[in-house]
């Protein structure tokens, strides 16, 4: 994997994505290799590493990102009874792109 899949790959075109919601500056799709039964991804369509390099000045990127994390939350969990709402950071953060997986059922495989 590379280490920004997001941009190299997603936002890029190269990797074709189901999209679940769109706004000027988030994008959230279905996960291209899903490890739950319903594995939605939320991103920034501009590069920031992660949560905890946001400066003060992407506070509205954040809202707006917050925005689009609670609709595709609040779907899920009127769809399945319930989700998890995850961000990984260091070691635990596959490609070092800002992502939040909305998730619902068991781990598959």
């Amino acid at each position: 994997m590379t280490e920004d899949f997001y941009c190299d790959e997603v936002l890029s075109g190269k990797t074709e994505v189901k999209k679940v919601l769109e706004t000027d500056h988030v994008l959230a799709y279905h996960h291209t290799r899903p490890f739950y039964p319903v594995h939605i991804v939320a991103i920034p369509k501009r590069h920031i590493s992660s949560l905890i390099t946001l400066e003060d000045s992407d506070n509205g990127l954040l809202l707006d990102l917050m925005g689009v994390i609670r609709k595709v939350a609040a779907h899920v969990t009127g769809e399945h009874g319930a989700c998890r709402v995850i961000t990984n950071l260091g070691n635990y953060q596959d490609s070092k792109h800002l992502h939040w997986h909305i998730v619902s059922g068991k781990p598959v495989g």
